[in-house]
């Protein structure tokens, strides 16, 4: 074993130990239909709505995505584990049924997005940078829609996914 290959094994269990949001990544277009349950999404600027999206060069995610240059970002609600492992399996490339879990609408660039999710976010693909075994890709937001209800999230966390309990009964700061 590599130093490398060390901290790359202890990095990894370092990061189990971190909650992530857990989120379902949607493409459509030209290069065809997909999704992938990802935690690695984070918010980079409101003006304009930006977020930064990581998916692995390896997948058909990721293959899809490029093709189309598009995709949502579906925030999954605690009580959505099904679509999360839905999405979490390998397609092998191959068309499947992953989309026959949750109900599915399009908004701005034709993604697919989930009507029942926390939140969502669709947007076009504006830069994209290779690190190591993934893509970073900056998203400009063209829509956003969020529920109205009060739902918890789910986390991934310890390599299991958790109700995010502590939102629905945490006080905000003054």
């Amino acid at each position: 074993m590599t130093v490398k290959d060390k901290n790359a094994a202890r990095y990894r269990e370092a990061m189990s130990r971190v909650a992530m949001p857990v989120h379902v990544v949607t493409t459509d277009g030209p290069g065809g239909r997909h999704g992938a349950t990802a935690t690695a999404v984070a918010s980079v600027t409101d003006s304009p709505p930006t977020l930064l999206v990581c998916l692995n060069r390896a997948s058909t995610i990721h293959t899809r995505v490029t093709e189309n240059a598009v995709l949502a970002v579906n925030v999954l609600s605690g009580d959505q584990e099904a679509v999360a492992r839905a999405f979490a399996r390998s397609s092998g490339g191959r068309e499947d049924d992953r989309f026959a879990t949750g109900e599915w609408r399009v908004l701005a660039t034709g993604a697919p997005t989930l009507i029942d999710a926390v939140a969502v976010f669709d947007g076009r693909v504006i830069e994209a940078r290779e690190i190591g075994s993934h893509t970073i890709l900056i998203v400009e937001l063209d829509a956003v829609d969020a529920s109205d209800d009060h739902r918890d999230g789910l986390l991934y966390h310890r390599r299991g996914y958790r109700r995010d309990e502590a939102a629905v009964t945490a006080t905000p700061a003054a």
